[in-house]
């Protein structure tokens, strides 16, 4: 259950009451101090009347003089709430931080500085990083599964046979897909296409899939039923996502705006509107996708950042909740949001160091055999580590994404050379690994 968030005192109020002390505390190297370090972390009410304040300064006061500098760099956004106020952002030091990580690693980088990456290689983990992406991404939003069985049945390429795996293998198909729009300009049609791709055969009324909702009885709750959001009403859908694309299709010449965080509030926007009966979470993280790549970022397609969200369901709820109720701060998110992404680099940059060291631990092995092909090699090495691995001509097909006959060929030749054996059960062939794979490797 969501932790009910307190609101947080009126900082205008305690200022104009204790003018005086007030900006005498702000100009103390103290007190700046403390409000860079609250800054840093993005401290919300809740947490900052918990932390020690210089000289011990009222809570109250501490929380004025933290709002203080962040109101005066605001940056306003277009997205308007209910109630006609827009939101707003400022780029603290912390958030700028992470950009310059994500623009020194998102465009590339990493897979330029690993110079054994074949296409092929490349290929393989762009499909693995979507498969994570839209499983995680749909349990995000209910799908009642675990990973262990979605990646299987992704990777066998077998029929969903339950909602939630139903969930995520529109989500996959929709992540594939969605590169094929990216020279497109974002309309409400594009959208709802993307609706309909992820929630395709799981509505219990599936004539709202591909449809902006035509009702207010669609809200955002908790696990116990408690309302978090209340989105806009419905007679104002369409002006409101007409401005989400006129933002997303341009630029502003009095105004740069990062396009990481352009997306970031492109993610935020879609989820406030909430325009669908189901789906908004994940169109709303498509879109973040899709903006990102037709801006270059293209390292995102090895990124499941929603696995990182995963991690803290938690934390992605409150990160939209405490910018809608601290006086419309959309910081608060965008801060989540690039941290995500920076995780989720260090994560790949982890994996790529791995894969490499396993690649040359396979060129060791493989001396011997080097009639076998990279696919065939990077199979045996997942086999030493995996020994209980059942491999199929589907799954071999899927993770390398190549036809049927080349990944039957590659298989056979395994099990002609003894190193896999072959079992029939029922009308699927499955492939084993043989036992002692690496001392049968080391002998040849």
């Amino acid at each position: 259950m969501m932790k009910w968030i307190e609101t947080p005192p009126n900082w205008m109020t305690e200022i104009k009451e204790n003018t005086g002390l007030f900006f005498e505390l702000f100009a103390k190297p103290e007190t700046v101090s403390f409000i860079n370090h609250m800054n840093d972390r993005y401290y919300y009410w809740d947490e900052l009347k918990y932390r020690q304040t210089p000289n011990n300064i009222d809570k109250k006061t501490a929380w004025a003089l933290v709002k203080f500098s962040r109101m005066s760099q605001t940056r306003n956004t277009n997205i308007l709430t209910t109630d006609g106020k827009l939101f707003w952002y400022w780029l603290p030091d912390v958030i700028l931080k992470e950009l310059h990580f994500i623009d020194q690693h998102a465009t590339g980088q990493i897979l330029t500085n690993a110079p054994d990456m074949r296409k092929t290689t490349k290929d393989k983990y762009i499909i693995s990083s979507l498969m994570e992406e839209a499983i995680a991404s749909s349990i995000l939003e209910g799908a009642a599964t675990t990973h262990k069985k979605a990646k299987e049945m992704l990777l066998e390429g077998r029929k969903p046979r339950t909602r939630g795996e139903m969930m995520i293998k529109n989500n996959y198909t929709t992540m594939v897909k969605i590169k094929d729009h990216i020279r497109e300009k974002l309309s409400i049609d594009l959208l709802c296409d993307i609706q309909e791709s992820i929630t395709n055969g799981t509505l219990t009324d599936p004539s709202t899939s591909g449809k902006l909702r035509s009702s207010n009885d669609v809200f955002v709750v908790d696990y116990d039923g408690t309302i978090l959001h209340t989105p806009p009403d419905v007679s104002e859908l369409k002006e409101r996502l007409q401005a989400l694309c006129y933002f997303a299709n341009n630029s502003f010449e009095d105004m740069f705006i990062h396009p990481v965080v352009k997306a970031s509030i492109l993610h935020f926007w879609l989820g406030y509107i909430h325009p669908f009966v189901d789906g908004n979470g994940r169109t709303a993280r498509a879109l973040f996708y899709w903006y990102l790549l037709k801006n270059n970022y293209w390292l995102v397609e090895f990124l499941p950042i929603s696995r990182i969200i995963l991690k803290s369901p938690a934390k992605y709820k409150m990160a939209y909740l405490y910018s809608e109720k601290d006086d419309n701060d959309l910081t608060y998110f965008i801060r989540y949001h690039l941290r995500a992404f920076r995780l989720s680099i260090e994560d790949f940059t982890r994996y790529i160091l791995r894969k490499q060291q396993e690649s040359q631990d396979a060129i060791k092995l493989f001396r011997k055999v080097s009639y076998l092909n990279r696919r065939q090699q990077e199979l045996i090495v997942h086999a030493i580590h995996n020994p209980a691995t059942v491999y199929t001509i589907n799954r071999h097909m899927i993770t390398h994404g190549i036809v049927y006959q080349t990944a039957r060929n590659d298989l056979l030749k395994l099990v002609k050379e003894g190193l896999l054996t072959l079992e029939k059960r029922e009308k699927l062939y499955n492939f084993l690994p043989v036992a002692n794979l690496r001392g049968k490797l080391k002998k040849r």
